[in-house]
Formats: structure tokens, sequence, C-alpha cells
């Protein structure tokens, strides 16, 4: 059964006459490509399941785009933040859970010494790049090509409405995995460089995923010490999906400055920016602040989303789906005689079919499967949940079989 979007449409239609595209930003449906078979507008969401306005149930494979991590509505989780919420969550004065939540993240994090805390992913990494021209005087900072850490004007292409040239000047962009173009840059711009910003590994959008190279991060990290660079890790999508210690833990580096957000409180809004020792004296004279920071139910969640991480092993759990799901599909394709190549960690995979240059045919097996009820976007990693089930899994490839039918009966192949 295909699914039909009606009600999807007509409240899209109602939205493009009050909200500027009508649904903006990674949500809009201009990234969806094949938009018609997907849907725009959800109704509830359960475990690693949603359900659109229409009535058509998903399995969920992008999880919110990361945020959804133990399954929609956890039980633990919504019990802790419903009981702030009873008490009081946005109130004049902070609440003691930020200092409990605080405690638990530097106990959990690798050489993570303090916690910060805000709403977005950006407002971390932002924050990083402050702290780090604060800490060194210097204006410079070095990012890897394709690299994402939000939407400030720095993080976004030069190309992009409302982005300066200027807003670039103080940037250099370098390849993945090429430690001597960092070594070159150092080298360029003597006592310029005040941080180096990256993802633990390589996930950019339409590209595979890619691993850091063997040593790679050591020879960053020493680099950084040795020229007095702050190293910041921006794991807002692989945070708490890898290692419950850092990503960087599983990397096996020491950065300075590590961001989180996504995975962290399952939904509820929170970001961390977390630091050394070293670091602590320049954050406390850096400003940051925003009208909802403070508010508890956020942190409650947060508290309740990472012990539970903790205590059932969440990355070991979805790295184990993760390979069940893609060794699936990988033979599925393969059994209709086309290739899939896999990449990225199991727990946040990238997928494509490599039979087609411009990915057409990728895009049209995603698109199947979404229509089908298996929620794939086509040119994003997904995220794998604490959620998904053998069972989904099982369905999945069912459906992901069947797809590949359509479109081989299509091609004419």
């Amino acid at each position: 059964d295909m699914n039909s979007y009606k009600k999807s449409l007509s409240l899209f239609k109602r939205a493009a006459k009050v909200i500027p595209c009508g649904i903006y930003g990674h949500f809009s449906p201009a990234h969806l490509i094949i938009s018609t078979a997907y849907p725009f507008y959800t109704a509830r969401a359960k475990g690693a399941h949603f359900w659109d306005v229409d009535g058509n149930e998903f399995i969920d494979y992008m999880c919110a785009y990361g945020p959804m991590v133990l399954g929609y509505c956890h039980e633990k989780v919504e019990a802790a933040a419903r009981a702030e919420y009873a008490r009081g969550s946005c109130v004049t004065g902070a609440s003691p859970l930020m200092v409990e939540l605080a405690e638990y993240m530097t106990e959990l994090v690798s050489g993570m010494k303090w916690a910060f805390f805000a709403k977005n992913g950006g407002d971390a990494t932002n924050y990083a790049a402050m702290i780090a021209r604060a800490a060194t005087g210097r204006k410079k900072i070095v990012l890897i090509n394709g690299g994402y850490h939000g939407v400030q004007p720095w993080m976004q292409s030069p190309a992009h409405a409302g982005v300066m040239k200027e807003d670039h000047s103080n940037y250099i962009r370098i390849g993945w995995n090429d430690f001597d173009a960092f070594k070159r840059v150092v080298s360029e711009h003597p006592g310029e460089i005040a941080g180096f910003m990256a993802t633990p590994y390589h996930h950019p959008v339409f590209h595979d995923s890619e691993l850091p190279a063997d040593g790679y991060w050591k020879q960053v990290e020493s680099l950084c010490r040795k020229e007095g660079i702050v190293l910041i890790i921006d794991d807002v999508r692989c945070g708490f999906r890898v290692d419950m210690a850092g990503s960087h833990n599983y990397f096996g580096f020491q950065p300075d400055l590590v961001c989180f957000c996504k995975a962290i409180a399952n939904g509820h809004p929170i970001s961390a920016l977390m630091g050394t020792d070293a670091m602590k004296k320049t954050v406390a004279e850096v400003f940051q602040t925003g009208s909802y920071w403070f508010s508890s139910a956020p942190m409650a969640a947060a508290l309740a989303c990472l012990k539970e991480l903790k205590r059932i092993n969440a990355p070991g759990k979805m790295r184990a789906t993760g390979e069940k799901l893609t060794s699936g599909l990988a033979d599925a394709a393969s059994s209709h005689g086309y290739h899939m190549a896999v990449s990225g960690m199991p727990s946040m995979p990238y997928v494509r079919i490599t039979d087609d240059e411009s990915q057409t045919l990728h895009q049209e097996w995603c698109a199947e499967c979404t229509l089908m009820g298996a929620y794939f976007a086509a040119h994003h990693n997904w995220f794998i949940s604490c959620a998904h089930t053998d069972k989904d899994i099982k369905k999945t490839l069912d459906i992901a079989d069947k797809a590949f039918k359509i479109i081989k009966k299509r091609a004419g192949r």
C-alpha cells in the first residue's frame, strides 16, 4: 500500500500563506528532493514510529534528525520533564537541576571538567569559537570543507543569502583527514590560529561519511597543544551515539572543548558545551545567555535520558541495530544486482546506491521505501535509536526489497 498525503498537502498550502517557505530549515520539503513521497506534518509519535496527519505510519530512520535516541515519548524522560513543568520550568533563578546535570556530565564525559548549557547545537559551536578567540587573543579558526556546525553566517556557505564575504574572512577551510593541510595552514599563519573545529568523523550531506585516518586525531591534538590552538569537537550529531564518554573517547584523543546537543535529552531542547580545566577561566569571562537557557524541564529530561542511555549501553545497542539494518540493506541491494555503499558509524549510517552517478536512483529508492512506511532521507546520514526493534528491521528490509523491485522494473533492468 502506497501512502497518500492529502492533509499534509492542504496544511502546507495554508502554511505557505503565513510562514516563509511553508516549512523552513532542515525540515523543508525542498530538501527532500522527491518531496511527493514524504509527509510534511506529523500527528503523533511513539517508540521508533511516527504517524502523519493522514494517518500513515512510519518506521523513522531520521529520529527528528537526531534528537530522538531512546524512542519517542519515552516514559522515564517524559516523567522527569513533566514533574519539572509542574513545579515551574522557566523561572527567575536557576534550578538546582543545572548543578546536578553539570556534575553528572563531567563524571560521564572523558576529560571534561565543566558544562555550560544552551538550546541549539549552533549555540554551543558559536560559543566555542568565541571562547577560542578569547583564550588565545587570535582571530582565525580552521574548519573542514563540508563540515556542518549550524547556521551562524560564518558556518553557512558564503554563497547563501544574507551571508557576507567578511563573515568568512577569519575562517580557513581544509580537507578532512589531511593533517599536512592543517600543518601548512598553521605555518602560513604563525600565531594567528585560535581554534580548530571539526566533527569526530566527517559526515557531510550528499557524500559518504569518512572515519578519521589512523593517527589523524593524535597528530591534530599534538600540533594544537604545541601551537596553543584550541581543539574544538562538534559532537552535536554523534554525541552519545558513538560513546557515552564522548566520541573523542572512542577515537582516542583529548579536545579542549566539546559541543553536545541532539541526543542529550531525547528531543527536549537543550545543548551543552563542555571543556577542560584550562578553559574554565576564559569561559567565565565570555558572555552568552538566552531567554530559555535556564529552563529546568529540559535539564531534568537530559539527566533522565543520559542515565538511561548509560544504563542500557545505548551506543552498543544502536551499533548492533545499525549493523543489522545496513548489512541487510546491502544484501537486499546485491540480490537485485545493485551495490549499496555503507559508511560512517552504524548508529548513524550513510547509505547510497552507487549504480547511478546522479544519485537519482538512490533518491527514487528512498522515496519508494518512504511511501511504504520506512522513512529514509536520500542525502543525509540516518539515525538509529534504542527503540528500533528486530521487528522494525525485519519490516524495513521487506520494504527495501519491494522498493528495489520497483526501481529495477522502472529502469527496465
